[in-house]
């Protein structure tokens, strides 16, 4: 039985709805930054400012998201052998009413804060429709439910662009999206992988090796357009190619050997050889792109 939201102390109530924002997957919205690192706009104190500001509005969009999902899976989540214990809503730990009045805050702080970045305003809100497409339609249609994930995080590089005032260059475009579909797929194999097709309703039409498939496909077309993008146009950047190629060994060795990757923020977080790959890879791009400016 759960507990109800009268029985649960207020300071849990509170853990609970910062608990619900997800900030520990913020750590995503670092793709909002890619196009300050690859135009070469980080050695203007302005241009950081402007990627950082919208990189917090995509926090305050994605929280936004995250408990509007959760509102709406609730009685689902209930049901859920691990969910029911995790989710705050689920569990009782937060009443329905303190769920609502949050995304209310949160939808209130990003239309103010989008005046101060009224350039990323339009993709904010594509990302914010396309999530709650998402969270009532689009997750129960296979293969579209992990093209909108991937298309979520395409559309923080757009976001990231925007701000900056920078075109998107078609190679970001594409290995971001490739790289994007590999998480989501990996996220649907450990999820199936995990609690069966009992998890989500869309998992019923997946099996281990389809998605497999798809994984593979995807970490491939990554690395062919990243080594493609590195080789024609930056070749500076030929040294972060192993970088790129060991940190998708890695991860799928932490979802196969660790059974990691139904959350990849977890993954990350979790593991200091991925964590120090990611971090290397920025600094090697950084250093190999000063004072580099244009994307190509």
């Amino acid at each position: 039985m759960h507990r109800t939201a009268t029985t649960t102390p207020p300071v849990t109530q509170l853990a609970g709805l910062i608990k619900l924002m997800r900030p520990r997957q913020w750590i995503k919205n670092a793709f909002v930054l890619a196009p300050l690192i690859f135009s070469g706009e980080f050695v203007r104190l302005e241009s950081v400012g402007a990627s950082l500001r919208a990189m917090l509005l995509f926090c305050i969009a994605s929280s936004l998201t995250y408990v509007f999902n959760d509102i709406c899976d609730v009685e689902r989540d209930r049901r859920h052998p691990v969910k029911s214990r995790t989710r705050p809503l689920a569990s009782g730990k937060v009443p329905m009413s303190w769920a609502i009045a949050l995304a209310s805050v949160l939808l209130g702080v990003l239309i103010i804060g989008s005046l101060a970045a009224p350039a990323c305003s339009l993709v904010i809100a594509a990302y914010l429709l396309l999530n709650i497409a998402y969270s009532v339609v689009l997750k129960h249609q296979p293969v579209v439910d992990i093209f909108t994930i991937a298309i979520g995080f395409v559309l923080r590089v757009v976001a990231g662009a925007v701000a900056l005032h920078v075109p998107v260059s078609s190679w970001m475009f594409i290995t971001t999206l490739c790289l994007a579909l590999y998480l989501a797929s990996i996220k649907r194999r450990q999820e199936l992988g995990s609690n069966g097709t009992g998890g989500r309703k869309v998992l019923d039409a997946y099996s281990i090796s389809l998605i497999d498939r798809y994984a593979g496909l995807s970490a491939m077309g990554a690395l062919l357009f990243y080594s493609l993008y590195v080789l024609s146009a930056r070749p500076a950047l030929a040294a972060t190619v192993p970088l790129v190629l060991f940190g998708l060994f890695r991860y799928w060795f932490l979802v196969e050997s660790q059974n990691d990757g139904e959350s990849p923020t977890e993954a990350l977080l979790g593991d200091w050889q991925l964590l120090a790959t990611v971090a290397v890879w920025t600094v090697a791009c950084l250093w190999a792109l000063w004072p580099r400016v244009g994307l190509p």
